[in-house]
């Protein structure tokens, strides 16, 4: 889903309200994803990331051609360590595609939207695991409730929620290898380079979707071609957005505004699909919201310190 490519806690402390509407479009634009591509049925769900990668290629190249952007991608082309890195996090972008798609094809809309949920919990801990990051009291509470809310949630599916945990452990890995490549690579770019690498893979997989059940790209009607086709842009727009709002809006709102896109999951899962949410897998989401009330509250809190403290440190006038 999103793109940490950005650094929001180098934005202003006074949100900006394009960068609030920029925000709230990728992230409604990404809540809606489910029902994009459930609405691209009969293609299969291998099929539609092969088609994704390629297209959304095209979309990025169309995208440098237009607003004349292929310098920067040239110079970034000339550094092997931030190519292998983009390779890397290609990689892992692919695996939470087609998690996703995977798991919004085959009536677990819910548990995808349990992993972007469980996300911001999962990249705090990545931290601690791999960056050597101290957390704070209220971090490890927050990490503490969401292993419970697994633990219920496991007991509740009847089996470990392995999406949901593929999903928020992909994404998570994907943005801490984001962070390695820093302000070196704009979204573009970095979009660009990781669909790139992955041409290979969706040559594969189309190759075997061919061979097996065959392909449906191209015999489904106009429709279902064109929404095909438009998938490159539906993955190209958002991250546009994002990253125009990373560099206008304060941790703490990008912090909230995140949880737009698994909400709108939800609810398209529970209500329109009618997926089971029987009481202990009610429960489950409940620890899950309560871990996220905890951390919020101590993002906000971290915050106005933060903000308390360069006050003091301001000279007078």
């Amino acid at each position: 889903m999103t793109d940490p490519t950005a650094s929001p806690s180098a934005a202003p402390a006074k949100p900006s309200r394009n960068g609030l509407v920029a925000a709230a479009t990728a992230y409604i634009l990404w809540g809606f994803l489910p029902a994009y591509f459930v609405a691209l049925s009969p293609v299969g769900p291998f099929e539609i990331v092969a088609w994704r990668i390629l297209f959304a290629l095209a979309f990025c190249l169309l995208l440098l051609t237009v607003t004349r952007a292929w310098k920067p991608f040239i110079v970034i082309l000339r550094r092997p360590r931030t190519v292998l890195l983009m390779g890397v996090a290609g990689l892992l972008i692919f695996v939470n595609w087609q998690t996703f798609i995977f798991g919004t094809l085959t009536g677990h809309v819910v548990e995808t939207a349990l992993g972007y949920f469980i996300n911001p919990i999962v990249t705090v801990f990545l931290g601690v695991l791999v960056l050597r990051e101290r957390l704070r009291p209220l971090q490890w509470v927050a990490v503490g409730i969401s292993i419970v809310a697994v633990v219920v949630l496991t007991i509740g599916y009847g089996s470990l929620p392995w999406i949901a945990l593929v999903l928020a452990a992909s994404f998570g890995t994907y943005g801490l290898i984001k962070k390695q490549v820093g302000g070196e690579v704009d979204a573009m770019s970095g979009l660009t380079l990781e669909t790139a690498w992955l041409v290979p893979v969706a040559v594969v997989e189309l190759a075997i979707v061919g061979a097996t059940t065959g392909l449906v790209f191209g015999s489904a009607g106009a429709l279902n071609t064109t929404l095909v086709v438009a998938s490159g842009a539906i993955t190209a727009i958002p991250l546009l957005l994002f990253a125009a709002a990373a560099s206008r809006l304060p941790l703490t709102v990008i912090g909230f505004v995140q949880y737009i896109a698994p909400i709108l999951q939800f609810l398209y899962g529970v209500f329109l699909l009618r997926e089971p949410m029987p009481p202990e897998r009610w429960f489950g989401f409940a620890i899950v919201w309560v871990a996220l009330a905890v951390l919020s509250f101590d993002l906000l809190r971290a915050g106005a310190r933060s903000r308390r403290s360069a006050a003091i440190l301001e000279p007078a006038p």
